[in-house]
């Protein structure tokens, strides 16, 4: 019998943290430990009730060690990571201080410069740092990868991305609203689209930003194999009619040469995809992840012109 693989878990309060419960009890592996400063967890009883928690990093790191430290089996092996934005740096570091690999939400950190230095702890610790980059495992998207790239190999595609998400006045006084916590509007909630864009259509040459407000940012990005027009938007008065009178508050549309390619489903299990492929030895690294945080970094400040 495969004996099942230790997981903690950090930010087990927020909104992406089940999905990471989901996908550790889907692969049939163990959440022993989680934290998070706020202890309204409830959602841990779905999935892993037996888990211990803190509510103290400190406490938790604690924990980490002492589980490290009390022989094999014991020890967490993986460290999946949840928190706010801005944290994401410091808490793969801790995960790997301990012993463990860290899987890691996007953005898996807000600047460049700090993906050459978890390079550097990733080949002193001999652990490794995993994120999550689910579109890259979208079937519709892999679809038009695959068209890509036995296309033309000289074309250069005109490409329309549009994601709008509504909400709320919560959001711009928690750290979500703060740019030096988030990232804005296009870290936050867009690093996974230009990921993407960088995946299918090859590495930015150019970065041009035509409209920046907290709650909405638009504006040109060029590509090895693409000129693209993006906008990103938390305002339900950017929805579509049509859409709110389904009742729906989320649109995603992404046209290629004005061919709509359909991905608003499939994401529901693209996390517990990700955590198979991590285990599997597949997982996306640092390396992977730079040139979606290079293009968000450039966005952020382009405006002082760096």
């Amino acid at each position: 019998m495969i004996q099942p693989i230790n997981f903690a878990l950090i930010g087990a309060a927020g909104y992406i943290a089940p999905r990471h419960m989901k996908a550790i009890k889907d692969t049939a592996n163990n959440l022993v430990v989680a934290l998070d400063p706020f202890d309204s967890v409830g959602t841990m009883d779905k999935f892993f009730p037996q888990s211990d928690f803190f509510t103290e990093p400190e406490r938790f790191d604690r924990y980490l060690d002492k589980l490290r430290r009390t022989g094999p089996g014991k020890q967490v092996d993986y460290v999946s990571i949840c928190s706010p934005n801005y944290l994401h740096d410091a808490h793969i570091r801790l995960a790997l201080r301990n012993g463990a690999h860290a899987i890691c939400e996007k953005p898996i950190v807000l600047n460049p410069w700090n993906i050459d230095a978890l390079q550097e702890i990733e080949k002193e610790s001999g652990r490794k740092i995993f994120t999550i980059l689910q579109l890259r495992h979208h079937p519709a998207l892999i679809g038009l990868k695959n068209k890509i790239a036995e296309g033309p190999k000289d074309k250069v595609y005109d490409v329309d991305l549009t994601y709008l998400t509504s909400r709320g006045r919560w959001y711009f006084i928690s750290w979500k609203g703060d740019i030096q916590k988030s990232g804005g509007v296009a870290t936050n909630i867009g690093v996974h689209f230009f990921d993407m864009l960088s995946w299918i259509f090859g590495k930015v040459t150019d970065v041009q930003v035509t409209m920046s407000k907290p709650e909405k940012v638009s504006g040109y990005l060029e590509l090895e194999h693409a000129r693209v027009n993006w906008k990103l938007s938390l305002d339900v008065n950017d929805i579509p009619t049509e859409i709110l009178e389904k009742k729906q508050f989320t649109y995603r549309s992404i046209k290629v040469e004005g061919e709509e390619i359909e991905f608003s489903d499939g994401f529901t299990d693209l996390h517990t995809l990700s955590y198979q492929k991590i285990l599997a030895g597949e997982g996306y690294g640092l390396e992977a992840a730079r040139n979606s945080i290079e293009i968000v970094h450039k966005i952020r400040n382009f405006k002082s012109g760096l």
